[in-house]
């Protein structure tokens, strides 16, 4: 929690809104006069009324959370207004999913140096598994290995023939 209204500096919110910040005031503890934009965003979003109703619905040990998440989807809202927090999720989420197809292609190629299977490497070995050894699906992004080869690495027992 942050200042008090005991203070001599009104609350951000009701410097805002422009009326005394009395000791009982349900936004002190959460909008301390240094962070007026804090306030402002909030309330421009969700509305000073609302925000009230509902900091006197929680629960007081909840409160804090409440207002973090306010103000976070305030200010997602304020540089968003269509998609605000969803967006920036969104975002990540697609950001997440292309880092997993790199990754699983980087261990794909780890694989197959590992086990000299680079199809510059052994030609002959390229032309008989295909994709050196290694396929991949592109609609899950994921490398497979080659069903037709069982033994590790591509090693046959047979000298390769």
């Amino acid at each position: 929690m942050a200042s008090s209204s005991y203070s001599n500096s009104p609350c951000a919110a009701c410097k805002f809104l422009r009326r005394k910040c009395m000791p009982d005031c349900i936004f002190a503890p959460y909008f301390p006069p240094e962070e007026p934009q804090k306030f402002a965003n909030v309330h421009k979003i969700f509305g000073a009324s609302n925000v009230s109703k509902l900091l006197n619905e929680v629960l007081p040990h909840q409160r804090e959370d409440a207002v973090n998440s306010l103000a976070y989807e305030a200010e997602a809202r304020m540089k968003d207004p269509v998609y605000g927090c969803v967006g920036a999720i969104s975002v990540l989420q697609r950001q997440v999913i292309r880092l997993q197809k790199e990754l699983d292609a980087t261990n794909a190629d780890l694989i197959r140096y590992a086990c000299n299977e680079m199809p510059a490497a052994n030609p002959q070995f390229a032309r008989r598994m295909g994709h050196g050894g290694v396929s991949y699906d592109q609609s899950s992004g994921i490398y497979y290995p080659s069903p037709w080869n069982d033994e590790p690495c591509g090693e046959r027992g047979d000298g390769g023939v």
